[in-house]
């Protein structure tokens, strides 16, 4: 028997993808759902013992968690797509230049997110502004682009990886490292950042359900036949249960002990 090396290179891809994944998204959901609840119980004396032994350790596995998931991310993209256009686009479809853009959009999508995250001051607005962005990117990829349904919805999964992982290192990680500093000095941190990194937390969480959702369904025979409409939906979907899940965080979680 032939040994295949580009599918044994791609499932050596996918398998460190989702372990480091796993490490990335389970201390996300910590971070948010059970320190984010815990910490303001702290007195000043516990959070200057706590704070700068536990948070240093959560969050080196956080950021290169996030790293590995988003550098295998990319190489699984390659293989998959960029070197099978049968599956990036639709039949007797190729390269074209809206499709070039979702992908430009794809890497470098960030910085319109952080423009208008910044911009918006209202926080309850952050949520409906991004289904909008997602929801166009969709219609844009898939009815003008040409994109397969697998082709887009990896892309908007990519888009929203790549966010999250560029607010780790770019806003989260960096303003951490101040608040653990300020903390372990018996000083309280600057409120602006510990807002920042506490929104940019927020929104990561946000983007991890439907992102979840669009690397499972790739591997779903039925999903080729589903448009952008039903996406869309998913993703609101992903959105509505991480709200239910941060009440459930806040409310029930110790009522149930």
């Amino acid at each position: 028997m032939s040994l295949d090396i580009n599918n044994l290179v791609e499932s050596l891809f996918r398998w460190l993808h989702i372990v480091a994944g796993v490490v990335w998204i389970g201390h996300l959901y910590f971070f948010n759902w059970v320190n984010a609840n815990f910490a303001p119980t702290m007195d000043g004396e516990t959070k200057k013992k706590v704070v700068p032994e536990l948070m240093p350790r959560a969050l080196y596995f956080f950021r290169w968690g996030a790293a590995y998931t988003w550098l295998t991310g990319i190489g699984l993209a390659g293989l998959v797509y960029y070197m099978n256009e049968t599956m990036l686009f639709e039949d007797g479809m190729a390269w074209n230049p809206v499709g070039i853009v979702i992908v430009v959009l794809t890497y470098f999508g960030f910085f319109l997110y952080d423009v208008v995250m910044k911009a918006v001051k209202n926080v309850k607005l952050h949520g409906v502004i991004g289904w909008v962005l997602a929801a166009g990117y969709v219609m844009l990829a898939k009815n003008v682009g040409g994109m397969s349904y697998r082709g887009a919805a990896i892309h908007l999964g990519m888009t929203f990886g790549t966010i999250m992982a560029m607010n780790v290192w770019m806003r989260i990680w960096p303003a951490q490292k101040k608040i653990i500093a300020a903390v372990k000095e018996g000083t309280a941190p600057d409120a602006a950042l510990v807002a920042m990194a506490g929104l940019r937390s927020k929104h990561n969480t946000y983007m991890s359900a439907p992102l979840l959702f669009m690397m499972m369904s790739q591997h779903g025979t039925w999903a080729s036949s589903m448009n952008s409409i039903p996406l869309t939906v998913v993703i609101a979907l992903g959105f509505l249960l991480v709200m239910w899940l941060y009440t459930k965080s806040k409310a029930d979680a110790v009522k149930s002990l």
